[in-house]
């Protein structure tokens, strides 16, 4: 069901010739509390043509950070319309290391909440962005240049075993 979802929508925002415009969008959709990873996309585009690796990090990274400041502002938002108690301890770490805990916003699984938590503790706005950002941006140049480093051959030896 997942998988046919994200078919669509990636036939709805493909672009053949560059990918750019869709890498932005599942980017910045794959950085919200939603299920879905822009890694393949990155990679699939860089893997099309070498040459836009580069312009890959950047789209995928503006996206990916747009995504975090959605959650940002999603915990800001949730805060202000439910919460009026204290935070709690668990979440003092957080408060306690502030903006710059959102380098850790790259994290499978935890890295986008982590960018809601940051709104709802009302985190420094502009430096949350900021640290998201780098983190998000070395995240996608370390998967994207690993993954090129792997031989076609896998690649195809993969698809064929699916």
């Amino acid at each position: 069901m997942i998988e046919s979802a994200i078919r669509w929508l990636l036939n709805i925002l493909a672009i053949p010739d560059v990918g750019l415009t869709s890498l932005f969008f599942i980017s910045t959709l794959s950085a919200t509390l939603l299920p879905l990873g822009s890694e393949p996309a990155v990679f699939a585009v860089v893997k099309a043509n070498g040459a836009l690796f580069w312009p890959a990090m950047a789209v995928a990274t503006a996206g990916n950070t747009l995504g975090g400041v959605i959650d940002y502002w999603m915990g800001y938002g949730a805060k202000q319309a439910f919460a009026k108690e204290r935070e709690s301890r668990w979440f003092g770490w957080l408060q306690r290391y502030g903006a710059k805990t959102m380098l850790l916003a790259w994290l499978p699984g935890i890295g986008d909440p982590i960018c809601t938590l940051a709104g709802w503790l009302k985190l420094s706005f502009w430096p949350c962005v900021f640290y998201m950002a780098i983190g998000k941006f070395l995240r996608y140049v370390t998967m994207t240049a690993m993954l090129l480093y792997v031989p076609n051959g896998f690649w195809r030896q993969l698809v064929s075993w699916l």
